[in-house]
């Protein structure tokens, strides 16, 4: 007798789901090779272009109409900030920066973001995890990010007015930014400490990592060239690192 054609063994394999597909904006190459690299090799994702300040990103939105568009703050030309507002009408944002000053924050949420994540306050793994979030529509913030939206004046958290947070550790937040995600880095000890850094060397290593070379780090720092090469060989020794690239990588959490 011939099968049921509705048996499970005569039903079509099922179509795997797409990946999601992102840009990602970042001015310093080592950023956005680390990401690259690191978030191409999901199986779920994909990096379908790379841009190096606001205006690319708007093209490459516009060229590849991608799932989610990762956005620094700071870049030449067009900065991020300026470029989201046209950037939201073509995908959902998510701002991954340096930039943790409160005033960037807020006006990032305001205009559209759904997520803003502080290097140092993550892993690769967390940082998947956002992206995903990011693209099924939930919010995602570091703790800083976090910190600095529920300490906005005439915040009133009570429960009545909240969706329950996945986290019940979580302070609640108030509508719309109650479908907030428990923050990323809540248990990820912050680079200085995962990584034994003093406070001078930390400075030196955001430094490195935004592009700055000796000469510049000495005069922002006020301190000699020779005491910055003597700290950046700490610093290396520190990381685990034998380049400028290598260790900004591991401080970004994209090595």
């Amino acid at each position: 007798m011939p099968g049921n054609p509705n048996s499970v063994e005569n039903l079509p394999p099922a179509t795997p789901a797409a990946p999601l597909r992102l840009v990602v904006a970042d001015d310093n190459p080592v950023v956005r090779a680390g990401l690259t690299a690191l978030l191409s090799g999901r199986a779920d994702i994909t990096v379908v272009a790379q841009a190096t300040n606001g205006r690319e990103a708007c093209e490459a939105a516009l060229r590849h109409a991608p799932d989610v568009v990762l956005l620094d703050v700071r870049m030449p030309d067009v900065d991020g900030i300026s470029a989201l507002p046209y950037l939201v009408g073509l995908a959902p944002v998510m701002m991954l920066t340096y930039s943790h000053e409160p005033e960037t924050i807020r006006e990032a949420v305001r205009l559209g973001a759904g997520g803003y994540l502080v290097h140092g306050e993550f892993d690769a793994d967390q940082l998947v995890r956002a992206v995903r979030d990011i693209g099924e529509g939930r919010v995602h913030f570091t703790t800083t990010a976090a910190g600095v939206l529920l300490s906005r004046p005439g915040v009133r958290a009570t429960a009545h007015e909240c969706d329950e947070l996945t986290d019940n550790s979580s302070p609640i937040l108030p509508k719309p930014l109650s479908r907030l995600q428990s923050p990323v880095g809540q248990s990820l000890p912050s680079p200085r400490s995962r990584f034994q850094l003093s406070g001078r060397e930390a400075e030196i290593m955001d430094l490195i990592a935004s592009g700055m070379n000796n000469q510049q780090i000495a005069a922002t720092c006020f301190i000699t060239e020779k005491t910055v090469k003597n700290h950046i060989n700490h610093i290396f020794t520190k990381l685990h690192s034998t380049s400028r690239s290598q260790a900004a990588a591991k401080w970004l959490g994209v090595a």
